[in-house]
């Protein structure tokens, strides 16, 4: 990737931490929660614009594979295995380091398996579900794929309502930190708010770079053509279905990370937070942001995730992002910041001017000749 790719992240960079410090002079600093919630969401909104922008497949179960990553690291990190601790297995992992003894809620020791243990234990998961589900659904096309993805997130939400391990409709409460490095731990202390949002944009930004250099390498080029025209794709010898495939577990991967991280930031998780609703939410962002640009997605996703957080419109927040995505769907598919678009959308004004102008100059040159 060459440099100028990555003048903008460092202008990214740049912004956040003029952000951040702005909002810590004028004792805002409680506004760094939501844009820490928003930078999650915004891996989960990269992976669903890779899959959609770039292979043309539309998904409305994304909020599915979010649930399944922050269900799955919730139960793990917060199930007590002490009644087991003398079983050959939990027996080995204490051994080697991968359990964890903490205090709950309540001032009682625990034993808790470790968050790195529980976060590849999550994407393993979540990869697993993707790639058994993508066999089939992915022969599906435009709103086929959309209803049979929808149908995969209704499952998932109504697991954790009848699952009594997922803490039915009272959700998961009381996810312990996500210890990193001494010192340093996603975790919903107040204290931590600074610490806590260069670590999100620090997420954020390792996932754009890796999305960035996969859309400019060769696996890009044959998303692309795939987008394009899958037919013509496949005749030059691009596997379209295993392209389409690992894009979709890639897409499941980035989501399921997403919520396992924001899980932790949180300390709790609830049905509420992987409905239909949710994926619809998240289909609007990446429509607003324009479905093939990666900087786009992270920027509305930031703006309108915050404008969400804050509760700005209330009950009626359902009503705006899904009123969001109608008049994107009819009047600006390619998004609201896509200066290649605005440009398509003037040029012929753009146009008519010029012929206005030509034909004033036209009749001034006539009226001047004949005075």
């Amino acid at each position: 990737m060459s440099l100028k790719n990555y003048l903008p992240v460092l202008g990214f960079i740049l912004l956040a931490s003029c952000l951040q410090l702005l909002l810590s002079s004028i004792g805002l600093n409680f506004l760094l929660g939501p844009l820490t919630i928003a930078s999650y969401y915004g891996v989960v909104l990269i992976g669903l614009s890779l899959l959609m922008g770039f292979t043309g497949q539309v998904s409305m179960g994304q909020a599915g594979f979010f649930g399944i990553g922050s269900y799955v690291q919730a139960v793990l990190v917060t199930l007590d295995l002490r009644p087991w601790r003398d079983s050959g297995f939990i027996g080995l992992l204490d051994k080697l380091g991968l359990l964890l003894t903490r205090k709950d809620i309540y001032g009682q020791e625990v034993l808790n398996l470790s968050p790195w243990v529980a976060l590849a234990l999550a994407l393993g998961i979540t990869a697993l579900i993707a790639f058994i589900l993508g066999l089939p659904v992915l022969r599906l096309k435009g709103h086929y794929l959309a209803m049979a993805t929808l149908g995969f997130g209704i499952i998932i939400h109504s697991l954790v309502y009848s699952v009594k391990l997922f803490g039915l409709s009272d959700g998961i409460s009381g996810v312990p930190e996500f210890s990193l490095i001494p010192g340093l731990a996603i975790s919903s202390r107040l204290t931590e708010r600074v610490s806590n949002f260069y670590l999100a944009i620090a997420v954020l930004i390792v996932v754009i770079l890796l999305a960035i250099n996969l859309v400019n390498s060769r696996i890009g080029r044959a998303l692309r053509a795939l987008h394009g025209n899958e037919l013509a794709a496949n005749s030059v010898g691009i596997n379209t279905s295993r392209y389409k495939l690992y894009t979709f577990v890639i897409s499941a991967l980035l989501a399921a990370l997403g919520g396992a991280l924001l899980v932790h930031f949180n300390g709790m998780i609830g049905p509420s937070s992987i409905d239909v609703m949710k994926s619809v939410r998240l289909v609007a962002l990446v429509a607003a942001g324009g479905m093939d640009s990666i900087w786009g997605v992270v920027y509305m996703g930031f703006i309108l995730n915050f404008i969400s957080l804050r509760q700005v419109f209330g009950s009626f927040d359902d009503i705006f992002f899904a009123t969001i995505l109608i008049i994107l769907m009819l009047f600006l598919p390619h998004g609201l910041i896509r200066a290649s678009y605005f440009v398509k959308l003037i040029q012929p004004l753009k146009n008519k001017l010029k012929i206005i102008k030509k034909d004033l100059r036209a009749r001034l040159r006539l009226k001047q000749g004949q005075d």
